[in-house]
């Protein structure tokens, strides 16, 4: 194949992971958008709401776990392409479903289906550019996917706000749909194509239960976990802090919620760049997770917050937090091709699930502490766990792919 030709190739696959994950992130903001109108839109009472949203979260956090282990395994089995294209085609249908839901256990249903979807969105494309690109080059492939894809969160949110909540699930379903289409010019990856011919486990989860991998995979779970925390708890809840904090305006937690994606997709950019540029996936995701550790006081500490101020804390942790693109790349480098994908989707799948223990932790030290305190606590904890993490994983910028776990 000529270089020109390799080239287009590799571009189709870049553009077509990154619009695979801007719907990914369209589905799942758009969610979280619409849920209070829909629901009360269905005739859930109004002291219900929050409770029913709750429980469809978790549906669809079920299915985002299950998922993971789903397409990881999958990928390493069938191959990455089987993933890209099974993962979209299961949580577009699934948004069109959810157009046309009747009732809640309809709603829970097809958001179970829809997480088990995205699950596999992102590790999948990861995988495939990491495997697909130089060894010098690939961080610019993974920085564009995560930066374009997760501007799908404002499309989410202008979708949500212009649109009656039926049509932008119909939207995000046709989105997906759309996306197929560009998908058929993509080609495998080269190194899943030569290890396939090789016997050797593969997809074979077990494998990272043993000591030394299973150390190494918790590591690359844990570095992620402060920026979940400040998504799902610190802007999460967003109102609430507000009240605690004394703001002189109330603080939109969905609005917050977008300006922070914005932030992460600038994020992504430079963390990725960075990363290239002075040859190092640890030290930037150190010192960018410092960064987040000092938004998290700037905030904790603070009190008279205006709306204005507040958004700009969201873009600001928001970009800080975008070393989400690193942590998913040294996942990606961190294991041999037998068992890259199942890493790959699995990890960004753990982290978001960890928000349910991170959750558990801060509600629990809120009721003694008061939710200030507790997410001082909470923030000590998380992140901590992430410096000592990073430091126990190996840099990987430029690091072989082509090898395989025995």
């Amino acid at each position: 194949m000529s270089t020109e030709a390799n080239n287009k190739n590799v571009f189709l696959l870049v553009l077509v992971a990154a619009l695979g994950y801007f719907v990914d992130i369209y589905d799942l903001l758009l969610f979280l958008i619409i849920k209070n109108k829909s629901l009360a839109a269905l005739g859930v009472p109004a002291d219900k709401i929050t409770e029913t949203g709750l429980n469809l979260m978790n549906w669809q956090m079920a299915g985002l776990l299950i998922g993971g282990f789903f397409w990881g395994i999958l990928g390493d089995k069938k191959g990455r392409l089987s993933v890209l294209f099974g993962s979209i085609l299961m949580y577009s249908l699934a948004n069109i479903a959810n157009g046309f839901v009747t009732s809640i256990p309809m709603y829970a249903a097809f958001r179970f289906i829809a997480g088990v979807g995205l699950a596999g969105e992102l590790g999948a494309g990861i995988t495939l550019v990491s495997e697909s690109m130089s060894k010098e080059k690939r961080g610019y492939g993974t920085m564009l996917v995560a930066g374009i894809g997760l501007s799908g969160a404002v499309a989410a949110y202008v979708v949500g706000d212009l649109f009656e909540w039926r049509n932008a699930f119909f939207i995000g379903g046709g989105l997906g749909v759309l996306l197929l289409l560009l998908r058929i010019g993509v080609f495998e990856s080269g190194m899943f194509k030569n290890m396939a011919e090789k016997a050797v486990s593969k997809g074979n989860f077990m494998m990272l239960l043993t000591k030394k991998r299973g150390f190494k995979y918790l590591n690359c779970i844990l570095i992620a976990v402060p920026v979940w925390f400040v998504v799902g708890i610190l802007i999460g809840i967003a109102p609430e802090f507000g009240k605690a904090l004394h703001a002189q305006e109330y603080l939109d937690n969905g609005k917050g919620v977008m300006f922070a994606y914005i932030g992460i997709s600038i994020g992504d950019f430079l963390t990725g760049a960075l990363s290239q540029v002075f040859k190092t996936r640890k030290k930037i995701v150190f010192i960018f997770l410092t960064l987040t550790f000092g938004s998290m006081l700037l905030y904790l500490l603070s009190t008279g917050w205006t709306a204005r101020n507040f958004y700009t804390f969201c873009l600001c942790t928001g970009i800080f937090t975008g070393y989400w693109v690193v942590f998913v790349t040294m996942a990606a480098e961190q294991f041999g091709t037998n068992l890259r994908a199942t890493v790959t989707t699995t990890a960004p799948n753990m982290v978001r699930g960890s928000l349910i223990l991170v959750t558990m932790l801060f509600q629990w030290l809120a009721g003694s502490m008061g939710i200030v305190n507790a997410a001082l606590c909470v923030a000590v904890i998380t992140v901590g766990m992430a410096y000592i993490a990073l430091y126990n994983l190996d840099e990987t910028y430029g690091r072989d792919l082509n090898f395989i776990e025995e």
